[in-house]
């Protein structure tokens, strides 16, 4: 005889009502998990289940009173993956995730087969966050490499902005233009860029770039153009 497959156990934190009543519902009739509900200051049981989720309302549990709110769980609770829903827009996804170690996020006006699909994607341990939002994590996660690196080269933001029109090909007189300075100049911080990470040309600078620099640096013109449009 074939053993069934262990349920998971999602426990949604949020305040008790008949609308809420239904989205658990509805949750355990289209995933097959047990699905149970508990108010924000509730005790919650522990469970031997192997697939086991917290998924927080950020409408009754600030984004940022998670971690607190958190930490007065009793560990093995505290260890599960955690997701929030009913986050409003991207601005308060990237605000709920600089506050704490969400494994998910669903937006208010997610459909209800989507959060299915997240939370089966959560209980087997993935993350589960929109394409929109996974990009953004991945544009700030190479800003912060690249901040984090260039202290470490001595690199200045002047010239790490040289460094970047270099490798996208740009001669000395198109760097001078771009970033409004002479010629003589551009040539002045080369010097200094060549004598700190330790090469004589051009050539061997390009190198440099895509051997430890690679797709984290920011492209300049973008990043002004994002400037002038704010």
């Amino acid at each position: 005889m074939m053993q069934e497959k262990a349920q998971g156990v999602v426990y949604i934190v949020t305040e008790k009502s008949p609308q809420s009543q239904l989205f658990a519902e509805y949750l355990n009739k289209k995933t097959g998990h047990t699905i149970d509900l508990y108010a924000p200051g509730a005790a919650l049981p522990t469970s031997n289940a192997e697939q086991q989720l917290l998924l927080v309302d950020a409408d009754h549990i600030s984004v940022d009173a998670i971690p607190d709110w958190q930490e007065k769980l009793p560990e093995s609770l505290a260890r599960m993956p955690l997701a929030a829903f009913n986050i409003r827009d991207m601005d308060h996804a990237l605000e709920a995730l600089s506050c704490s170690q969400l494994k998910g996020v669903f937006y208010r006006n997610e459909n209800l087969e989507v959060i299915c699909k997240g939370i089966h994607a959560l209980l087997n341990d993935e993350l589960w966050m929109s394409r929109d939002l996974m990009a953004r994590l991945i544009l700030f996660y190479r800003k912060y490499q690249s901040n984090a690196f260039r202290p470490a080269c001595g690199l200045t933001n002047r010239e790490m902005e040289i460094i970047s029109l270099l490798s996208a090909g740009s001669s000395n007189q198109q760097i001078a233009e771009k970033l409004f300075v002479s010629e003589h100049t551009v040539k002045s911080h080369l010097y200094n860029i060549f004598r700190k990470i330790n090469v004589h040309n051009r050539i061997q600078a390009l190198n440099w770039i895509h051997q430890n620099l690679g797709p984290i640096l920011p492209n300049i013109e973008t990043a002004r153009s994002l400037q002038r449009g704010r």
